[in-house]
């Protein structure tokens, strides 16, 4: 028989799900993105790191496709770099190496609150991340409260504060732009 866990011990492993877990061989280099983008499931980041790792094995198959196929290989090089561009994964549409470089960073940094630290709305992640959990963010016309969110690259000139924030309203105040309508709402 085992003994009953002390309370403390209980909080100690919490979070800690022993069947589950996996040993990388990354785990320090995993553990600090995990805290350096805020990102809250570790799942999160292991299925960033699964999209990264079929971004490059599609660009390498692409890449070692024979001469016959030419014509097929640009056409789906192509395809490929204006998703992962219109994602904001990679920074340019030039050639097929930039795909070799997509990590599961580059997923990270287009989440909604690098986004935010990116745009200058939040000081910190930290700060990003409560903005986003609390509804003050909003994409487009629809306020999003997942931090997991990924922006892309079209959308990225909506986002703004939500109406009900009162964020807003103090930004507003500040500037000096508030309009008197927006007292009486």
């Amino acid at each position: 028989m085992v003994r009953k866990l002390k309370y403390h011990e209980q909080k100690l492993l919490r979070r800690l799900e022993l069947v589950s877990w996996e040993a990388a061989a990354g785990g320090r280099a995993e553990l600090r993105a995990l805290r350096r983008y805020r990102v809250g499931r570790r799942e999160d980041y292991a299925r960033y790191k699964a999209l990264s790792r079929d971004v490059r094995a599609l660009a390498r198959r692409l890449r070692d496709l024979g001469p016959e196929s030419a014509a097929f290989r640009a056409r789906c090089s192509a395809a490929l770099l204006d998703k992962l561009y219109g994602a904001g994964l990679v920074g340019s549409r030039r050639s097929l190496a930039v795909c070799e470089r997509v990590s599961a960073a580059s997923f990270c940094r287009r989440r909604l609150p690098c986004l935010l630290l990116k745009l200058r709305m939040a000081q910190n992640m930290r700060h990003a991340v409560t903005f986003v959990e609390q509804g003050h963010v909003r994409v487009g016309p629809d306020v999003i409260t997942d931090p997991a969110v990924l922006v892309p690259r079209a959308m990225e000139d909506f986002v703004t504060w939500a109406d009900a924030s009162r964020l807003r309203l103090k930004v507003l105040d500040y500037n000096q732009e508030r309009d008197d309508f927006d007292l009486a709402a």
